[in-house]
């Protein structure tokens, strides 16, 4: 009998040892989220973020921003290689326009305020106006909009490739429209842009991407059945997740 006691003893002070020097380490690594992947079993890294932010494919290959080369509000070249290492969204717009170009600029204000510490966060928007939308009124169109990205560029250059770029590059309509408020007829989307020049966006509801993110419809506006929603804070969302 008292070999058995004296074993359970012994038995009693390895538990106890082992619950003061470990127990501590292990509460310590769950409050740190130091627990890795190797810790679990078949733990999915992505669990814990919001939807996930797929791949363009066009022809079965990943679809890529068009190489650019463009003049900015400043007076400076900027290519898309200025843009790598960077989430970085694209829009159409041109400086008098009166109908959804204002709304589409504030909706990214909104946005760059969301990423205002954010170095590798940028914009590039692209005048489809470029004989009218000269560096000089770019720059006073930003500072009326209130720009302060320093990688928020208004880009400016030849007609023609800026609307290759929209049209056969994007998928995003851009034109000259005498029929329409302001003379061009253009699409009010944004595209989202990854750190590798890749073109990315979230899946709707059935499981089918939705290529582009809405723009011209002001985020907080009330919807009423039938009308498209906003998508400015799906938008800020995925760039989070690509950040």
């Amino acid at each position: 009998m008292k070999k058995k006691n004296t074993s359970y003893i012994g038995i009693s002070l390895i538990i106890l040892v082992f619950g003061i020097i470990f127990i501590p380490k292990i509460i310590e690594r769950i409050n740190n989220n130091d627990i890795v992947e190797s810790d679990r079993l078949n733990v999915n890294k992505s669990s814990k973020k919001g939807p996930e932010v797929g791949y363009i494919e066009q022809y079965g290959q990943r679809k890529k921003v068009p190489d650019f080369k463009f003049i900015n509000q400043d007076g400076d070249t900027i290519t898309n290689k200025d843009y790598l290492g960077k989430v970085y969204v694209v829009e159409f717009f041109f400086s008098t326009c009166p109908s959804i170009c204002p709304i589409m600029n504030k909706n990214l204000v909104y946005v760059q305020n969301q990423f205002k510490d954010e170095e590798n966060f940028g914009i590039a928007s692209f005048s489809i106006d470029p004989e009218h939308d000269t560096p000089e009124v770019l720059k006073q169109y930003a500072e009326h909009y209130g720009v302060t990205n320093p990688s928020w560029n208004f880009l400016t250059g030849d007609r023609q490739k800026i609307y290759e770029i929209a049209n056969t590059g994007f998928g995003i309509f851009a034109d000259k429209d005498a029929t329409v408020p302001g003379g061009f007829a253009h699409s009010g989307l944004f595209a989202l842009i990854d750190k590798e020049g890749y073109v990315r966006s979230r899946n709707d509801e059935f499981g089918n991407p939705i290529i582009y993110y809405r723009g011209s419809v002001e985020r907080n506006k009330s919807v009423i059945e039938g009308e498209e929603a906003p998508q400015i804070d799906i938008l800020i969302e995925d760039i989070n997740t690509l950040l």
